[in-house]
């Protein structure tokens, strides 16, 4: 049998909750993302939107506009 497949087996109740109680974490004061995470993805969302507005009103593209009817054959010439 594999060394980690009887370590796994092994285990009692007893050291699972040890190492259960062990990995838990507690935070004592508020890291950067709970001070500031939100405020980031609202302002990251604005910005989106605001270059995108910029893009579509006053770039000049034109979107998905089709050439039919409008693009006429030149005459054939032969020189």
């Amino acid at each position: 049998m594999l060394p980690w497949v009887r370590a796994a087996l092994g285990r009692t109740a007893r050291d699972i909750r040890r190492i259960s109680a062990r990995q838990v974490h507690q935070k004592h004061e508020p890291d950067f993302h709970d001070k500031h995470g939100n405020m980031v993805l609202i302002s990251g969302t604005v910005f989106c939107f605001a270059v995108w507005a910029y893009v579509v009103a006053l770039t000049g593209i034109e979107w998905n506009v089709s050439p039919v009817g409008r693009v006429t054959p030149k005459e054939w010439r032969e020189d």
